[in-house]
């Protein structure tokens, strides 16, 4: 059974897997469809992939725009990862706000993204592997961000390293955003 803590901006889950673990090492299961559903959450990824970074890599921060947004779930598979999101939904009561977690393998926990929040991370150590379940396919002409030092996250690093597309996205104040906060 996984065990679910709501962040401070809504829809947006810390999970906690379920976990085996005896002498031989652990098991992890870090999707279910009936307990996602019991929990109200999407149960319609469709797409899955992973990055690997190096310490001090900066991703982020990421969206897709409608009609192609997506929710996320988010893990670290090796490495650590200091992981944001930020609310990009109007009318929410946490509208350009943002929150931060670590994710890694040694505290398991997954986080759950719901549509209409930019998401981001920076790998804290060098061999970071991120994973993440979408429940759209990748959009290249709705794909889309906001610049990662517009929100006020506190990055662990002053001299990220980031790419060229990451560096030029726009400014949070300068985004018009399509996303419609709705009471879940």
């Amino acid at each position: 059974m996984i065990k679910t803590e709501p962040a401070k901006i809504k829809g947006c889950l810390k999970i906690l897997p379920f976990i085996a673990e005896d002498q031989r090492g652990a098991f992890v299961k870090t999707f279910h469809s009936e307990e996602f559903a019991k929990l109200g959450l999407a149960t319609d990824f469709v797409e899955e992939y992973h990055s690997f970074s190096h310490k001090g890599v900066l991703r982020g921060l990421h969206f897709q725009m409608p009609p192609h947004d997506h929710t996320k779930l988010v893990y670290c598979l090796s490495g650590k990862a200091f992981d944001a999101v930020v609310d990009l939904r109007k009318e929410s009561p946490t509208y350009g706000k943002f929150e931060t977690f670590e994710l890694s393998p040694d505290n398991r926990y997954m986080l759950y993204v719901p549509r209409g929040l930019a998401h981001g991370f920076c790998a804290l150590e060098d061999n970071t592997v991120m994973v993440y379940k979408v429940t759209s396919v990748h959009a290249p002409e709705y794909d889309s961000g906001i610049r990662w030092d517009s929100a006020g996250i506190p990055w662990p690093t002053d001299n990220p390293i980031v790419s060229e597309r990451d560096s030029q996205f726009e400014k949070l104040s300068d985004f018009e955003t399509p996303f419609l906060y709705k009471e879940q």
